[in-house]
Order: C-alpha cells, then sequence, then structure tokens
C-alpha cells in the first residue's frame, strides 16, 4: 500500500497517511460493530472526541477497525504508527470518519 491509494469518498471512505504509506478507512457497519464492541458506544466515543477527550488507543482501535487492508500488518505495528504520525496527522481522518459515522451514506 502505497501513496497511490485513494479513498473513495462515495463509499464514506478516509485517507490516512502514515509515514510514505496511505491507508484507507472504511467504516462499514461490520467494521462499526466490532469497534464500538470493543470501545463501547461510538455516540460516547465521538462525544469524548468532541470534548478532546479521546485517547490514542481508542484512535488507533478505530482506525484499525476501519482499515480496509490489514495485509502484512499487526495491529501493533499499525499503532505504533499512528502514534508516529501524531495526533495532528490523524485529526482530519478522525474528524471526517466521525462524520460518516454521525451522518452515514447520504
Amino acid at each position: 500500500m502505497t501513496g497511490n491509494v485513494s479513498a473513495n469518498r462515495w463509499r464514506g471512505e478516509v485517507a490516512l497517511h502514515l509515514g510514505p504509506v496511505a491507508h484507507v478507512l472504511r467504516p462499514s457497519f461490520s467494521a462499526l460493530v466490532a469497534a464500538e464492541d470493543e470501545l463501547g458506544s461510538l455516540f460516547a466515543l465521538i462525544e469524548r472526541a468532541s470534548a478532546g477527550q479521546l485517547r490514542l488507543t481508542e484512535l488507533a482501535g478505530l482506525f484499525w477497525h476501519c482499515l480496509a487492508d490489514r495485509t502484512d500488518m499487526t495491529r501493533e505495528a499499525f499503532s505504533e504508527d499512528v502514534a508516529q504520525a501524531g495526533l495532528a496527522r490523524c485529526t482530519e481522518p478522525l474528524k471526517a470518519l466521525l462524520v460518516q459515522v454521525l451522518k452515514g451514506g447520504e
């Protein structure tokens, strides 16, 4: 997966660039259910995010569950890449993903 990967916004996909690698986050129903099973209510997660209370583990967990392609990747390595990228780089993809959760496919 390189910089040539692009997210399809019509499918609700979001691009997440971690170093030289571009990942596609796809908030499918099954991905969101898995995220909710691990992280708790998505509405509560959104409230924490809007209050600046979202934890790095929650951010990485949501991204992991929405990751479209996990080929040759472990969750630990992916989470480390998220941490290395920093919160500033992850803010826009997070915002776009949370908007998709709230609005759904229109």
